[in-house]
């Protein structure tokens, strides 16, 4: 006798969307009809596999007492302080076995309960309609002991009618929600995997008559100044638009004189649809979009997207966020010159939509599909290439683009992400080539352009992208007449990325070239109490990919990292320059839609760093595109000699809905006269006396030649030459990375172990020179140092000569000196500020007098490493001491040492110690974005040949 068991959970591992639900609809936020949230506080039951437990939870009358509670929406891994499990990080790799459609039996299920009544109000006629906007990554659905259905689809909206089995009483919704399904080998997307009812759950009055799906149409002729409208409704009805005076029944078009809507004018008419059981606020925003001379254009208009790609992440909530959350994002995105978002690598929480039509950006709205995994075995058994798969794909872009479709904001609907290619996108593209041949189709992966109207890339080399501007690519002939985006570029992980403005320039310089978007908007580090922030490995996970989840613009508590600031100068929307000769300001209009009428202009004249000076300018209103020529007034007389120069910003002139009056939208900034450099006649001569050598306000070891002290200051550690930094992620780079990684090479080199010897001290009639030789051990490589001081009596200058030895086939990763003091904390520069910059990444540098404190000074990056450098520094005062270069220099200061920053793997690795460790340096290493991107391009690079600075020592005490 033989038998087999049949698991109750098949369903997990069917290839099929699931069944049950509704078909998919058009998401609004509200209307007349009812709705209930039930978001909220949930009994929750965690079990190791799929079929652990059976289905009596969800019967009415089950007890669930004992269970503890969870917040909906949430993720449980975030939530019982880890009795629920741990989040896990992989990049691509799946941390399953590739069986595909098979998941493992330890599959983590949650089962959860909610409870609830309808309120006392709450209509008895017409249906109702149970929606999940988000569930990771599979779940089955009861009420009432009454089982709706199944369904995945992580990122997608869900709908079950359920009228019929509601009561005005006690009501059992039941969710049993599996980690893994099907369903997970279509969202391996670059993100934690969180399980999950992370978005609303929300009941729905469906009154009789009620809006079911509609859809807006709303085109824009550019040539006569109209739009037409046109509302596709499933249930009759009539649209209202008050302030164009349109009552028209649905299905009708209508042909009105409006205001169009872009990204930098997001003008919106409010209407309403009507039908015999609800009314539906409409945001209506009138845009055409086309390809046509192998650009894309809105309104008749090519546009330049100036983006950034967005995940959806909290480092408490995960991807659970709130309005205010998306808002934040939103309103950063503005203030920092964005113009366009990529929802990688799913459709957002439809919120975030309705956010960007309000205050405008573009948008490229990617389906839940990523299938990254697979590269691992040559894309063999792909789901996309998979006839079984396709109904799944469909439905995904299907409820994509049903959701989604009467966002103005939306210009792209995106296959998905790194699903390599296959029968199943090409039907996906021609489906919705077919539901919305109003907007165009994008997807990376096809860069035979197959079934996309653009030629998109990610991380395409700087020569590359211009080769492409010029059409010298080479690809099929329909992919050479369709314009280029980078769907992903500038990989914006740790310090970083650099190289933008080179990137911007090419954007700009070839119409081809539509612009691009940044990996990524958010670091996604999760909270913690040890750790700070925690990434890949930090939750014991089995296979991760470490810190490479934290790669945003801004950091996990959404601060604007140094990224941040230098892409807003890059991409500012008005380009300010001088000819100070001439006493002229060049002003040009780099928006494609709006004129600068919704700007005002100042220019300020500083002296050694202090503005001395300031006005408004008087800047016409200039169309898109257009430039002036703009007269500065006289600048005002300097009787010290000092370095002057103009800075000129564009602000706001009014309150807006995303920033107030005055914010600084653009700014330039030039030298009146080139920089008087300090003289330094050198009177005294080295006294040498017990072991000491004096040499103005300085004392040194006589026998080492190391600096004591300077007047009342004490060194902690003398100025010696220093090459060392600690390497940033784009220093090591990605494995898969065909540029040199010369982070890897600096540490083979053993430039972080440089060692120094001694030549001779050499007391002389009028300096004391010291002489060494710094090189690594095992090498045969080193650089000659020469250190010189000499002194006027009461400053002490250090002069350092540097020659190579050897064979030096690398870069440096910086070249100057390094001291340390023994009290350090306050601290003002005059130069480049306020944050930090590199010299691929220096456009925001603003140079003028600055002042922090040593702590302030250092940019938290989740993944310690080289940060917080100031660039084109003349002089800085810490420590009372008073440091002038000559030429200018770049400046660091911390608490603790290169070394133990270099081994520090989080913020919290960091102690501070009794000494202040000041850099000094006459150059650094580029940074680039070789963590998934290029390198610094050979103009950043940091050569080792013959090079002469000197800085010059006084006290502020």
């Amino acid at each position: 006798m033989s038998f087999r068991t049949t698991p109750s959970v098949d369903y997990v591992e069917d290839v099929s969307p699931g069944s049950g639900a509704l078909p998919p609809r058009a998401w609004y936020a509200s209307s007349d009809a009812r709705s209930l949230s039930l978001n909220g506080s949930w009994r929750f039951r965690l079990s190791a596999t799929a079929g652990a437990e059976d289905d009596s939870f969800a019967a009415e009358g089950y007890d669930a007492g004992n269970w503890a509670e969870v917040t909906v929406p949430g993720h449980w891994v975030l939530q019982g302080d880890g009795a629920f499990g741990s989040p896990i990080y992989t990049n691509h790799l799946y941390p399953f076995p590739v069986d595909p459609p098979y998941v493992p039996t330890e599959n983590p299920t949650g089962d959860h309960l909610r409870v609830f009544d309808l309120p006392s109000d709450w209509p008895s006629d017409g249906g109702a309609v149970l929606r999940f906007d988000g569930v990771e990554s599979c779940a089955r659905v009861w009420l009432n002991g009454t089982e709706l259905g199944e369904f995945k689809g992580s990122r997608l909206a869900h709908e079950f009618a359920v009228g019929e089995l509601l009561k005005p009483g006690s009501n059992v919704l039941a969710v049993r929600v599996h980690q893994w399904s099907a369903g997970s080998y279509l969202e391996d997307q670059d993100q934690w995997w969180l399980p999950g009812i992370f978005r609303d759950v929300t009941l729905l009055h469906r009154p009789a008559g009620s809006v079911a799906d509609f859809f807006v149409h709303a085109s824009y002729d550019h040539t006569t100044g109209e739009g037409t409208l046109r509302v596709d409704s499933g249930v009759h009805g009539r649209v209202l638009v008050p302030a164009l005076d349109i009552d028209v029944a649905t299905g009708e078009p209508v042909t009105v004189a409006v205001e169009p809507w872009t990204a930098e004018t997001p003008k919106l008419y409010d209407g309403v649809l009507a039908t015999d059981g609800e009314r539906v606020p409409l945001r209506i925003g009138f845009r055409t979009v086309v390809l046509e001379d192998g650009l894309v254009k809105v309104n008749g208009t090519a546009v330049l997207f100036k983006g950034v790609n967005r995940h959806e992440w909290h480092p408490e909530r995960g991807r659970a966020l709130d309005l205010e959350t998306m808002r934040e994002d939103v309103l950063l995105m503005k203030r920092h010159n964005l113009n366009a978002v990529r929802t990688s690598h799913y459709p957002p929480h439809p919120a975030f939509l309705d956010l960007c039509d309000e205050y405008g950006l573009w948008v490229i709205d990617e389906c839940d599909l990523e299938t990254h995994g697979f590269t691992e075995q040559d894309w063999r058994d792909n789901p996309v290439d998979d006839d079984r798969w396709t109904p799944a794909l469909l439905d995904r872009a299907a409820r994509m683009v049903e959701r989604d479709k009467n966002h103005p904001s939306i210009v792209f609907w995106s296959l998905g992400n790194e699903a390599g290619t296959g029968r199943g996108l090409t039907a996906m593209a021609e489906w919705i080539h077919g539901r919305d041949p109003e907007r165009l189709v994008h997807y990376e992966g096809d860069w035979n352009c197959r079934d996309t109207d653009v030629y998109s890339r990610m991380y395409a080399f700087h020569d590359e992208v211009e080769k492409i501007g010029q059409q010298l690519d080479g690809g099929t002939h329909k992919r050479r007449e369709l314009p280029f985006i980078q769907c992903e570029y500038a990989h914006a992980m740790g310090n970083g990325p650099g190289g933008l403005a080179d990137y911007q320039e090419l954007f700009e310089k070839y119409d081809r070239l539509q612009g691009g978007f940044i990996w990524e908007w958010i670091d996604h580090g999760v909270k913690h109490a040890e750790l700070g922030y925690a990434y890949g490995g930090d939750f014991g996970e089995e296979l991760h990919d470490g810190n490479f989840v934290c790669d945003g613009l801004v950091f996990p508590d959404r601060t604007p990292s140094p990224g941040l600031i230098e892409y807003k100068k890059v991409i500012e929307p008005v380009r300010i320059e001088g000819d100070s000769a001439n006493g002229i300001v060049h002003v040009t209009n780099k928006q494609d839609f709006a004129d600068l009428s919704a700007l005002a202009f100042e220019w300020s004249c500083q002296v050694d760093g202090e503005t001395v000076e300031s006005g408004s300018l008087a800047v016409p209103a200039l169309a898109p595109g257009e430039s002036a020529e703009v007269k500065l007034p006289e600048p005002p007389a300097d009787g010290r000699g000092g370095e002057r120069q103009w800075t000129v910003r564009a602000l706001l002139a009014d309150d807006t809905s995303w920033a107030a009056k005055g914010h600084v939208v653009a700014w330039g900034q030039f030298a009146v006269g080139a920089r008087p450099l300090p003289s330094f006649p050198a009177t005294d001569r080295p006294v040498v006396e017990e072991g000491r050598i004096t040499l103005g306000p300085a004392g040194f070891d006589a026998r080492t030649g190391a600096l004591l002290s300077i007047g009342g200051v004490a060194v902690g550690a003398t100025p010696r030459l220093d090459v060392w930094r600690a390497p940033t992620d784009n220093d090591d780079g990605a494995e898969w990375q065909t540029d040199t990684r010369y982070g890897m090479l600096w540490r083979t080199l053993g430039l972080h172990r440089m060692r120094h010897r001694l030549v001779s001290v050499e007391a002389g009639d009028d300096a004391l020179t010291v002489r060494t030789r710094v090189a690594p051990a095992a090498r045969e490589v080193g650089l000659d140092t020469v250190y010189r001081w000499t002194s006027d009596g009461e400053r002490l200058r250090l002069s350092v000569s540097v020659t190579p030895e050897g064979d030096w086939t690398v870069p440096l990763p910086r070249l100057g000196v390094r001291f340390g003091l023994p009290e350090a904390d306050r601290v003002e520069w005059f130069g480049g500020g306020p944050g930090e910059a590199y010299p691929d990444s220096r456009m925001a540098s603003m140079v003028g007098r600055w002042q922090s404190t040593v702590d302030r000074l250092q940019t938290p990056y989740v993944r310690p490493q080289e940060n917080g450098a100031r660039a084109d520094v003349r002089w800085v005062e810490l420590g009372g001491l008073r440091i002038e270069g000559d030429p200018e220099f770049w400046f660091t200061a911390r608490r603790w040492t290169t070394e133990q920053l270099d081994a520090a793997r989080h913020r919290t690795d960091l102690a501070a110690g009794d000494t202040v460790w000041v850099n000094l340096d006459h150059g650094l290493h580029g940074v680039g974005s070789q963590s998934c991107g290029p390198g610094p391009l050979p103009q950043y690079f940091l050569k080792a040949e013959p090079v002469e600075f000197s800085f010059v020592f006084s006290t502020t005490r």
